[in-house]
């Protein structure tokens, strides 16, 4: 036990500094504001506190911003999640009006895709269907979608176009408007789709050509190079792709520097609900070393993306 003049002795060399001298990471303008009710959007992004998340949201929004002003790409690469909570009106909205210039996905989204604008709805139970084998079984989107895929091929066309051209003018679509393949066919915007066989339902079905799944996702990956090899300063954005997208974006960026293109300088995005190693790697941290911006937005696709999109709009 030591007296007080002892514990007094050891204190007597300790080394302090003003506050004022310190550097300190939060501030009083990053503060947030109370939200005024009826005030506008940008009203409310302005209230939102300037720090870690609404930072790096902004931080996106300006790229996505700076990137079209200088006439570079803005690529939406994603998975199928996005389609079904209801965000394809919003990624729509973003190719029209020429924020988004080409969009890269996953097989699963081609059907939820094509389902959503065939009848207005999508997504099975799969717990419940799975139980007595008929899981993705359904006629109209097996036969219609491999046939479609199969057509396509066969006139010369990738996977993404193939779609977009089947329901942009089948009778049998109920509303063609709400299709992403759709839209960016008719608007002349590349997208492409990257597919693992037997990772879709589509491949279950006997009408499922595996030559043109294979052919067709192949012209995809090729398509998606060429406009890789303008990335230079533009903006890459990963929403909800776990595997199948950061991968493909990998090697697509390799194969075009590889091909004597400099691809450097621009931002990459990642938007998912929880860390994934594939997306941290591969979307991030490989492909912007020594170069570019990389920005983690985690949190829910459907509160994220309209804000990232709104963000982009009002600033």
């Amino acid at each position: 036990m030591k007296y007080k003049d002892e514990e007094d002795e050891s204190l007597a060399n300790v080394k302090r500094y003003s506050l004022v001298t310190r550097k300190s990471k939060v501030t009083l303008w990053q503060q947030g504001k109370p939200f005024l009710r009826g005030s506008s959007f940008r009203h409310f992004l302005d209230t939102m506190p300037d720090v870690l998340a609404v930072s790096a949201l902004k931080k996106a929004a300006y790229a996505i911003i700076e990137a079209r002003k200088c006439g570079k790409p803005v690529i939406l690469g994603m998975g199928a999640h996005p389609i079904k909570v209801g965000l394809s009106p919003i990624i729509i909205d973003l190719v029209k009006k020429g924020i988004i210039t080409a969009i890269a996905t996953n097989g699963a989204s081609i059907v939820h895709d094509f389902e959503m604008s065939f009848m207005g709805c999508t997504s099975e139970d799969v717990a419940s269907e799975l139980c007595h084998g008929s899981f993705g079984m359904a006629e109209e989107t097996g036969v219609m979608l491999n046939t479609a895929i199969s057509d396509g091929v066969n006139q010369g066309l990738g996977l993404g176009k193939s779609i977009g051209l089947f329901i942009s003018n089948d009778d049998r679509i109920m509303d063609s408007s709400i299709s992403i393949f759709a839209q960016a066919f008719n608007l002349n915007v590349p997208i492409t789709v990257h597919v693992a066989i037997g990772t879709d339902i589509l491949h279950m079905h006997p009408e499922a050509d595996g030559c043109a799944i294979g052919q067709g996702s192949m012209m995809d990956f090729r398509t998606l190079t060429s406009v890789i090899t303008k990335l230079d300063g533009g903006v890459f954005i990963n929403l909800g792709s776990a595997v199948i997208i950061p991968e493909v974006f990998l090697k697509a960026l390799n194969l075009a520097r590889n091909t004597g293109h400099k691809v450097e300088g621009f931002t990459t995005v990642n938007m998912d609900f929880i860390r994934q190693y594939r997306a941290e790697i591969n979307v991030l941290k490989r492909p912007t070393a020594g170069s570019g911006l990389a920005i983690n937005l985690i949190g829910h696709h459907e509160i994220m993306l309209p804000l990232l999109s709104a963000a982009v709009m009002e600033i």
